[in-house]
């Protein structure tokens, strides 16, 4: 379950924060909605409790806050927005790249694919996906580590009804399995139609907490349908009628012979109907658009909506339960008993009459397991929310060796689990403030809904009982943004994200054409060196085209995971570990040598077929000239990893490599201008004294060859250029795990 303390954003310059002390709940098994018009802070309270944003507050899931679980990930879900993917990247190459840095199975991506229904689209591109399909595949990204907690922003936005219908339909199965779904909406007729309670925020207040029941029986509007083959007549009479009276009455025509009457009710429609002799298929109260067909929407066919209620109508009636407040409710009937069935169809208990949903396949798998105990770190003094919280609503199951499981589901019609929450409705019924374990106080809550009437900042500072809040304090903990600890296998990761998109299979097919080109044209011009002409690198240029290749896809592999953070999407920002680093400098240099080794092979085969074997010979110091291009290559594509790390952007990340010979190699040239007065000769041969150890294979001349690479001025700048960024990048490392 997910249990939120005092939520409150930080205020920006003279403006009243987003979301002012929120305190909630959301229940296993259960879904929740949390309902607010746009602006209501509905986005930014998800943000905090994900501590995605700073503030104050504190949010448990299953009893621990998300920076002390291990993996987030594979505790909770999240959707907010869109699916922050590269457009170039397939589906399933997509959900294959999660897999590694959530640290799940990859058979897993083909799992969540036929559960979400995108099998016959897992080869298509993420820019080419319908608003539809976009939602599936977030709603897959989320279920990829088969969370126990799932936390979406608005997840119908946009989505037809039929669409909206089977995402509901989703969520509420994996709520069925024991897991916890919270999600926002700003239409209440959906939220009381698909949550089992409702949150209501307003400007960043909690006004209400409801269950649904009740939450459409007090705030939606009732109605009462009616479906009849005079529908015009009878909607004449009932305006007459209600106008002699000097009524209100609001009659609407439906489509088919389908009326709705607003400010009505079911007996007075079905007496007026009587009297004149009109047949009446169907006379049913509903609150807001909770009728049949709601779900489905206008795109249901009639004939299916009529076999639909045919059968409905059908159904035996449910007994209502004692001490069940009515619901809303349809049923079929003759005129003649018209009053007696609107009696009878207002004690049909909402959960009764609620339709069981039919999925084909599991949302989440198997049960959920109970948490590992070596898993929950001690966490930090928590007395003033532990006097708060809420051990005694309803049965829990054992977690680990302190800890409590979500909440069971309440019984058919939300009655009372134990004596706390009978304790509660005599206080509602009472009209005396309630102080609930769990939960802010709340005065003035009426047995109809748990309504807040004065702004909770106010209820805060009341004095209440020493023994529950007694060790309150006046500001709740300060919420900071972490770090994600993922991805889980970085060098997996990392080669399914350079490999699932066609960039660097294309700069690399570049890189070699252009470099055969520029090398038969330097062969055909002349008085270019034999190691430049295999190189294909001209005077005039600063860098070889191999260069900024290497450097270009160096910067890609951290500029995209800005552009495109499939890393921040539960986050805010991609993680700055050591791991993800290291990852990403082993791939880019394997690149890079591959591409240097692939250049200097496809100039060699050029200058050979155009120019004969004078041109193509390898040059007699082939092993320092090998030394040094593989390390211009390597520290071109380095320096782009860690700029573009740095500076969060692939330009920033190609102009450091550029920079590099044209800022940084002027300033080793003057710095090594003038007459040397002692050398560095014969330091491999003094090192070896020092570490009285013999240099396998010759290792003194691949000493020598590294030193005198050092010692040129691009090698020196490169070298230079590269421990300057990785300080760098290690310092914003520190700094954002210090804050």
């Amino acid at each position: 379950m997910i249990e939120v303390f005092g939520l409150t954003s930080n205020p920006r310059k003279e403006l009243p924060p987003a979301v002012d002390d929120v305190t909630f709940e959301a229940r296993a098994g259960h879904v929740t909605a949390l309902l607010g018009a746009p602006g209501a802070g509905k986005t930014t309270a998800l943000k905090l409790m994900l501590e995605l944003q700073q503030g104050r507050g504190i949010t448990y899931f299953r009893g621990r806050p998300l920076h002390r679980i291990a993996h987030p990930s594979r505790e909770v879900g999240v959707l907010l927005g869109d699916v922050p993917g590269h457009p170039a990247r397939t589906v399933r190459g997509h959900l294959r790249m999660l897999c590694a840095a959530v640290g799940v199975s990859v058979r897993r991506a083909d799992e969540v694919l036929e559960v979400v229904g995108l099998v016959s689209l897992r080869d298509e591109r993420l820019g080419t996906l319908s608003r539809g399909m976009d939602r599936r595949l977030g709603l897959a990204c989320a279920l990829i580590s088969d969370p126990h907690t799932l936390v979406l922003d608005d997840p119908a936005d946009g989505l037809s009804a039929r669409e909206s219908h089977w995402l509901y339909g989703m969520l509420r199965a994996h709520a069925s399995q024991g897991g916890t779904v919270l999600h926002t909406t700003a239409d209440p007729k959906e939220a009381a139609r698909t949550a089992d309670r409702v949150i209501t925020l307003e400007r960043g207040s909690l006004v209400a907490d409801q269950e649904a029941a009740e939450f459409a029986r007090t705030r939606l509007r009732p109605r009462v349908a009616v479906r009849s083959p005079q529908a015009v007549r009878l909607a004449a009479l009932l305006t007459k009628e209600a106008r002699a009276a000097q009524r209100s009455l609001e009659v609407v025509r439906e489509r088919g012979n389908r009326l709705s009457v607003y400010g009505s009710t079911c007996a007075e429609v079905g007496e007026t109907a009587f009297r004149h002799g009109i047949l009446v298929h169907q006379l049913a109260d509903e609150i807001g658009d909770m009728g049949p067909g709601a779900a489905v929407g206008a795109e249901e066919p009639q004939a299916d909506r009529d076999r639909r209620q045919a059968a409905e109508d059908r159904a035996p009636d449910v007994p209502r339960q004692p001490d069940e407040p009515p619901a809303s409710g349809e049923m079929s009937l003759d005129t003649a008993d018209a009053s007696r069935a609107h009696a009878d169809a207002s004690q049909i208990p909402a959960e009764a009459r609620r339709e069981p949903l039919d999925v084909s396949k599991n949302a989440v798998g198997a049960p959920r397991a109970p948490l590992d105990e070596s898993q929950n770190p001690a966490d930090a003094p928590r007395a003033h929310l532990d006097a708060s919280r809420n051990s005694s609503d309803e049965p829990r199951e054992p977690l680990a060796a302190s800890q409590h499981a979500a909440d069971a589901p309440p019984a058919a019609g939300g009655a009372p689990q134990d004596a706390s929450a009978h304790l509660e409705a005599s206080q509602a019924q009472a009209g005396e403030p309630q102080i609930r374990t769990g939960t802010p106080l709340r005065a003035n809550v009426s047995d109809d809904a748990r309504v807040v009437s004065s702004p909770p900042q106010a209820l805060s500072r009341r004095p209440v009982e020493a023994r529950s809040l007694d060790a309150l304090s006046p500001l709740p903990p300060p919420i900071s943004v972490r770090p994600s600890p993922s991805p889980l296998r970085p060098l997996r990761y990392e080669l399914r994200r350079a490999t699932g998109i066609g960039t660097g299979f294309l700069t690399g097919a570049v890189v070699l054409v252009v470099s055969a080109l520029t090398a038969v044209l330097l062969a055909r011009i002349g008085h270019t060196p034999q190691p430049r002409l295999l190189a294909a690198w001209p005077q005039e240029l600063p860098l070889p085209p191999a260069a900024l290749g290497a450097g270009l896809l160096g910067a890609l592999a951290f500029g995209d995971e800005f552009r495109h953070p499939a890393l921040a999407a539960d986050r805010g920002t991609v993680p700055r570990r050591l791991g993800l680093l290291a990852a990403k400098l082993l791939v880019t240099a394997a690149t890079a040598l591959l591409l240097a080794f692939l250049t200097v092979g496809c100039n060699a085969e050029a200058l050979y077929l155009v120019y004969g074997r004078e041109l193509a010979q390898v040059p007699a110091d082939w092993l320092p000239l090998s030394a040094s291009w593989l390390g211009l290559v390597v520290g071109c594509a380095w320096a782009g990893v860690l700029a573009a790390g740095i500076f969060r952007s692939t330009t920033a990340g190609l102009a450091a490599v550029v920079a590099v010979p044209i800022l940084v190699v002027p300033l080793v040239h003057r710095a090594l201008e003038g007459p040397a007065v002692r050398t560095a000769a014969g330091f491999p041969m003094r090192l070896r004294e020092v570490l009285l150890m013999q240099w396998p294979f010759g290792g003194e001349r691949y000493l020598a060859v590294a030193a005198r690479m050092v010692a040129q001025p691009v090698g020196g700048a490169l070298a230079l250029s590269l421990s300057v960024l990785l300080c760098a990048y290690l310092l914003t490392t520190l700094r954002s795990r210090v804050r």
